[in-house]
């Protein structure tokens, strides 16, 4: 397994990634980062997923901002300062620019010669939950199955930009595993998610795991050992089954 820096233009600009690349080709996967942007956490996650057997891509989704300040989410949200910092970033990520990112990251990674097929994987945490679900949507024909995990505002009925709301326009697989203890994704939100994939045809599974926003990220105040090993294998018989290896 291999790491390498890499740079993605986009209509805005440069994108610098990460491409994390297995011993022998595979299919690609974008794993769109949690609110804390793109860092070295984010990194070795794509490092275990190429250890899995995929070609991983871990954009910088926040590259418009330059050279902006890593954000500690230990405490980011206990700081005002900081915790008005991290959503304000978090708002310049419009849907237009989520959706027009997507199609250059989907360009990029799919060129490159490491993966294998047209259709990839996505995973997302937290804010990148809601962008896998989007992005599943908005570009089905290349996404074979998309997960979030711990994602937030999946399902806002009174968000016209909610991801629920293209439901219809999905073709992969979906997996979502919420966290018990989220304000971000109350049951409300769980069940309204449900019902419009259920209502969709979406093949789709939705489970909550026994742990707090944000147990998959290491990072976190809240990361859960035993519910991130769980989401590793969650990810992994996902695409197992619908990406192939």
């Amino acid at each position: 397994m291999s790491r390498r820096d890499v740079q993605i233009s986009t209509a805005d600009g440069q994108c610098p990634a990460t491409l994390h690349v297995p011993d022998a080709p595979g299919p690609g996967v974008i794993l769109y980062p949690d609110a804390g942007g793109a860092r070295e956490v984010m990194r070795e996650m794509g490092d275990r997923l190429a250890a899995l057997g995929y070609v991983t891509l871990v954009p910088d989704v926040y590259y418009r901002e330059g050279e902006w300040k890593p954000f500690d989410l230990a405490t980011a949200f206990g700081d005002s300062q900081e915790r008005g910092r991290l959503f304000a970033t978090m708002g310049t990520l419009t849907p237009d620019r989520v959706d027009a990112d997507a199609g250059a990251f989907l360009d990029f990674l799919t060129q490159q010669p490491e993966v294998t097929g047209e259709r990839v994987g996505l995973t997302g945490y937290c804010m990148g939950g809601r962008i896998s679900l989007r992005v599943a949507a908005t570009h089905s024909n290349r996404v074979s199955a998309v997960a979030s995990f711990h994602g937030g505002n999946l399902a806002n009925a009174d968000d016209p930009n909610s991801p629920h709301r293209l439901a219809d326009q999905i073709t992969g697989v979906v997996l979502v595993a919420a966290a018990e203890e989220d304000a971000s994704f109350p049951p409300a939100q769980e069940q309204l998610l449900a019902q419009v994939l259920t209502d969709a045809g979406v093949r789709h599974t939705i489970e909550t795991y026994p742990a707090k926003h944000g147990f998959a990220v290491t990072d976190n105040a809240t990361y859960d050992e035993p519910a991130a090993e769980r989401h590793w294998k969650a990810l992994e018989e996902l695409y197992g089954s619908y990406l192939g290896t």
